[in-house]
């Protein structure tokens, strides 16, 4: 009872097969390694302060220096 031999895992395998079909187990891997990408690239841009909230800054400071 305690270990699977391969008969259970070949029989698995089938019934996975059966409920996903062939073309929807890749399909959601790459549904996976999308939402990984998209969270890396939100983690990257939390840390870089916006450009345009600098040029803005920026552009208000010189328009004090000039008036």
């Amino acid at each position: 009872m305690g270990s699977f031999s391969i008969w259970h895992w070949l029989i698995v395998l089938v019934v996975v097969l059966l409920l996903f079909g062939r073309g929807k187990i890749p399909e959601l891997m790459g549904d996976v390694a999308k939402g990984i990408k998209s969270f890396k690239k939100g983690m990257g841009e939390e840390e870089t302060p916006p450009a345009e909230t600098k040029t803005v800054e920026s552009k208000a400071e010189e328009a004090k220096d000039r008036g």
